[in-house]
């Protein structure tokens, strides 16, 4: 029986080997980077990406585009920081969506694409009302599954979800009903699509909604931590109503066993996604990148703080502090990548575009911030390209700004009002945690802090620093 296995296994390898490989990027919904059992986490545990970071390598220094979700998506999508990228915030389109990417836009999935690659996408969209130029479809992926807005994906019992330009209304979570837990139905299009494309190259970006509020597991998750986590948080949101469903969270009663029951979900089918891959013979063929949109948030009832969501850092979800865009971030690659490491390079979302398009084995386009990634996945660190400085603003609570330059990191507050306002400046290699403000102690380098914020920023009609408006 073995020596009848043996041809099929050797075909199967060497079609493995010539072509082109696949990628799969899973991205988290405001994990924290202490939300990993491998990165500290002592509340719960979190075995299936543990396992991941065992067999692969973990990034320690790896940056979310921007500290909400639809920067942060499209920074990944386009290569370009929240400097450039053409959506720098999260801006309502009614009745459903967010402000679109423009119909040219060149994202990663179109570069793939054009290169032969299956593409899909599952989960979380937040960069296009359905049916507009920014809809996933019309932004190069073959196939997508899921929310298209982000607002209506605080709710894991939607009335609704899309598949491609097919509204699928949920009767089971009819008025108050929880009947079809979204992300489970997610989940299972994510595995058929790795099933259908099995012979072709793919690009999988699965865009989960876990852990963002509301705060909501099925059953069988929750009774594993019930009255585990004294005491209990309490959180009284919209059980019905005209917005039911439609932003607003839900209540939640037991939100610290909720968080742990969600995560044990988002572990799970991150475990079933490697197992689909192994099973399927395309496990040396295939790269998995694990990462988090932003860090930990405070809504819905979350618990930041009993869990020790970001870890080390300070901040959270809506702050340029670390704790708001340094994001756990793992990547396991079978043969290609060695099992058990850890990189301290400095990078960030935008550096996907370009390490996708080295793995595809074609150009990435001029004029992008990213640089690959791909000599350190591959441990040939003398091969890799450093960042001069990475860079992020955000428009929310008075406009941001913040630099990372080696080991220092810059942080202006209150743009808005006083665009050349006061840096804040933080030696990360001493201070991780950004504790203490040293900017009296540097003054030649909070100087060329504030030149970087000005160059690396350009204007936007659409994101601006200007007036808020009324």
């Amino acid at each position: 029986m073995s020596g009848a296995a043996a041809p099929f296994l050797n075909i199967n390898c060497k079609r493995q080997a010539s072509r082109k490989p696949n990628i799969v990027f899973i991205l988290a919904d405001d994990l924290g980077y202490g939300d990993l059992s491998c990165l500290g986490q002592q509340r719960f545990r979190t075995p299936n990406l543990d396992r991941l970071a065992a067999e692969g390598l973990n990034f320690t220094d790896h940056y979310a585009g921007s500290t909400v979700c639809a920067p942060s998506r499209s920074c990944l999508m386009t290569g370009l920081h929240t400097g450039h990228t053409y959506i720098r915030g999260n801006k309502r389109v009614d009745p459903e969506g967010q402000h679109p990417l423009p119909k040219d836009t060149v994202t990663v999935a179109g570069l793939l694409q054009q290169a032969g690659y299956r593409t899909g996408a599952f989960g979380k969209w937040g960069l296009g009302p359905p049916g507009s130029e920014g809809d996933p479809n019309h932004q190069s992926f073959d196939e997508f599954f899921g929310y298209n807005c982000q607002r209506i994906a605080h709710h894991y019992y939607p009335r609704h979800l899309w598949h491609n330009q097919e509204k699928l209304v949920l009767a089971e979570n009819a008025g108050t009903r929880r009947g079809l837990y979204a992300p489970n139905l997610i989940h299972e299009q994510a595995l058929d699509f790795i099933e259908k494309n099995r012979e072709d190259p793919f690009f999988l970006f699965v865009s989960s909604i876990i852990p963002h509020a509301e705060l909501f597991a099925p059953e069988q998750y929750m009774a594993k931590y019930r009255g585990k986590y004294p005491p209990e948080k309490v959180y009284k949101g919209a059980d019905g109503g005209e917005n039911f469903r439609n932003g607003p969270y839900g209540s939640q009663p037991e939100s610290h066993a909720a968080f742990a029951a969600m995560i044990d979900l988002l572990d799970v089918q991150v475990g079933e996604i490697v197992a689909k891959i192994k099973e399927l013979g395309l496990d040396g063929n295939t790269l998995i990148l694990f990462s988090s949109d932003n860090g930990p948030h405070k809504e819905g009832g979350a618990d930041p703080d009993y869990f020790d969501s970001n870890g080390p850092f300070k901040g959270y979800k809506r702050d340029l502090y670390e704790g708001g865009i340094r994001v756990p971030t793992l990547a396991r690659w079978p043969g290609r990548i060695q099992p058990a490491t850890a990189s301290g390079h400095v990078s960030a979302f935008w550096d996907f575009l370009p390490t996708a398009c080295d793995m595809a084995g074609i150009e990435a386009p001029a004029g992008i911030d990213g640089i690959s990634f791909l000599p350190t996945l591959l441990g040939k660190q003398d091969e890799q390209r450093q960042h001069t400085h990475l860079y992020w603003e955000f428009y929310e609570q008075g406009g941001k700004q913040a630099v990372r330059k080696g080991g220092w990191k810059g942080i202006r507050l209150n743009v808005r009002r006083d665009p050349a306002g006061p840096i804040e400046l933080y030696d990360l290699k001493a201070d991780p945690g950004e504790t203490t403000n040293v900017a009296d102690n540097h003054p030649d380098i909070v100087a060329e802090m504030a030149v970087l914020m000005t160059e690396s920023h350009t204007d936007s009609d659409v994101f601006t620093f200007g007036p808020a408006p009324i």
